[in-house]
């Protein structure tokens, strides 16, 4: 087991560590306002300080972990979901009309930032963390579709593949029995890295107030509550800021890692 795998799991269980813990504990109730205690530099009362309102931070921390996990989360599996049978599917019908209308289906998705499908989506139905869901997932759909597909594709002409064929079997079952175990690897490793970039992208839908609404913590909306205290108060932007930089170094390193050790030829390599 490579190091940067080890290390991207000890970063990513921390955070998902304080996110469990904080449906059964937090140091303080993250919704309580203490006006007399606001603004406190980290300390022993309050281990990372308070913000403008005298929440504790570390508490809206922990919380705000388990609002960008369920949010990329959810989002990234509804890429998956659905990502994963259309890159399939068009590689089932490789230069046929099915495979032009999904891959240019993906490009017009493509066109468009999460960020900008997000504006599109609250513009309609409001703000929220299931918008930002949305809007992510929307993102992802096409990025796992030309994964699978490209890997799919790949494999088509090998010889138990072949051999499928001629015993047979559709195409729909050869992608299921055949293709899905073999690009399953794969899938995981870019599952990890959409995930660090759906923690990114919530973040990001939270900092312009498109994401988890108030009161519900979000490490981007603390960040944008912070940007005007900087000078006085600079726990407040890096606190949150460092919670981002150390989940989504440890999702990448864990994805690095799994790569690493999932690709048997990358392990010859090593050895």
């Amino acid at each position: 087991m490579s190091r940067s795998l080890i290390i991207g799991i000890a970063l990513s269980s921390l955070v998902v560590l304080a996110a469990l813990v904080s449906f059964v504990w937090t140091p303080y109730d993250h919704t309580v306002m203490d006006i007399p205690a606001k603004l406190h530099p980290p300390g022993a009362g309050h281990w990372f300080g308070t913000d403008h309102f005298g929440r504790d931070i570390f508490s809206m921390i922990m919380v705000g972990a388990r609002t960008s996990i369920a949010v990329a989360l959810i989002a990234v599996g509804i890429g998956m979901a659905l990502g994963v049978p259309l890159g399939l599917m068009a590689a089932a019908h490789k230069g046929s009309w099915l495979d032009e209308l999904i891959m240019r289906g993906n490009d017009l998705v493509f066109a468009f930032p999460s960020l900008v499908i997000a504006i599109l989506i609250t513009a309609v139905f409001g703000a929220g963390a299931v918008n930002a869901i949305i809007a992510i997932g929307i993102f992802n759909i096409p990025v796992f579709a030309r994964i699978s597909r490209g890997a799919a594709l790949s494999l088509w002409e090998r010889d138990f593949i072949l051999a499928a064929r001629v015993a047979g079997k559709s195409g729909a079952r050869i992608s299921i029995e055949h293709i899905l175990p073999n690009i399953t690897n794969l899938l995981i490793v870019q599952g990890t890295i959409q995930f660090s970039l759906g923690i990114l992208a919530e973040a990001g839908l939270s900092y312009v107030g498109l994401g988890a609404q108030p009161p519900t913590p979000s490490w981007g909306r603390m960040l944008a509550d912070a940007q005007t205290m900087v000078s006085f108060a600079p726990h407040l932007a890096l606190i949150p800021g460092i919670a981002i930089i150390v989940t989504v170094l440890g999702l990448n390193l864990m994805g690095d890692g799994l790569r690493d050790y999932l690709d048997p030829r990358l392990r010859i390599n090593r050895a």
